[in-house]
C-alpha cells in the first residue's frame, strides 16, 4: 500500500540540458520553407522591385525639383513596376490619411492608396500617366513656403493634352519639417464632370 501512495517525482518537459560547441540541425523543410521568399504566380523579379522604395520626397529638393520628380516618375509610371509613378505622387502628396483631402479639388478620403490610384486611371487624370511631352506654363511663388506650377501635358492618345495645376507647400515642424509636399493637383478645368470611379 505503500508504494501506491507515493507520488513519483515531477518530470520538467521544458528542462533540457544546453550543448554547448555543437550546431543546432533544421529539419529540410524548415530550410527550404525559408528559401522560397516568391510565391510561383509571381514573376522572378518581383521580390526584388518590392524591396526598392519608391522616390519620394527629400531635404535637398526645391519645389521646382519636387514637381519635375512626380512628372517624371508618372511619365515613365509602370517602371520598374506597375504604377511605381502614382506610388511617387503618393509619397509626396501632403494629405492626412485619415481626413477626407481636396487633393484633387473635391474632397475625398484618399488614406488608402488604391483610391488614390484609382483617381489617376481616370479619364481626366489619366493623361498624366505615361505622357508624352509636357511644358511649364507659369510658375508662382505665392510665399515663401507655397508654390504653384501650372503644366501643359500631351499625352500617349491621339489629341489628347490637359493642363494641371501643382500647389507644392513646405512643411515647417514635425518629421517632414523643410520637405516639400503636393498640396493638391488640379486639373485646368471640370476634372470630375463624366463622374469617379471612386
Amino acid at each position: 500500500m505503500a508504494v501506491c501512495s507515493s507520488s513519483p517525482p515531477p518530470i520538467s518537459l521544458l528542462a533540457r540540458p544546453l550543448r554547448r560547441g555543437r550546431s543546432t540541425r533544421f529539419p529540410a523543410t524548415a530550410r527550404f520553407r525559408a528559401a522560397s521568399d516568391v510565391p510561383d504566380f509571381l514573376s522572378s523579379d518581383w521580390l526584388k522591385s518590392q524591396k526598392k522604395r519608391p522616390f519620394g520626397p527629400r531635404l535637398d529638393l526645391n519645389a521646382e525639383e519636387a514637381v519635375q520628380c512626380q512628372l517624371d516618375a508618372l511619365k515613365y509610371n509602370d517602371q520598374p513596376r506597375q504604377d511605381y509613378g502614382i506610388e511617387v505622387m503618393y509619397r509626396f502628396a501632403g494629405f492626412d490619411p485619415f481626413e477626407r483631402s481636396a487633393y484633387f479639388g473635391p474632397q475625398f478620403d484618399l488614406g488608402q492608396f488604391e483610391r488614390f490610384r484609382r483617381i489617376f486611371h481616370h479619364s481626366t487624370y489619366r493623361v498624366l500617366l505615361s505622357h508624352k511631352e509636357r511644358k511649364i506654363l507659369s510658375s508662382l511663388w505665392v510665399k515663401e513656403n507655397r508654390f504653384k506650377q501650372r503644366v501643359w501635358i500631351q499625352g500617349s492618345r491621339p489629341e489628347e493634352e490637359e493642363i494641371f495645376e501643382f500647389t507644392m507647400v513646405q512643411r515647417l515642424g514635425g518629421s517632414w519639417d523643410g520637405y516639400w509636399l503636393t498640396e493638391s493637383l488640379l486639373h485646368d478645368g471640370d476634372g470630375f464632370s463624366g463622374g469617379v470611379a471612386y
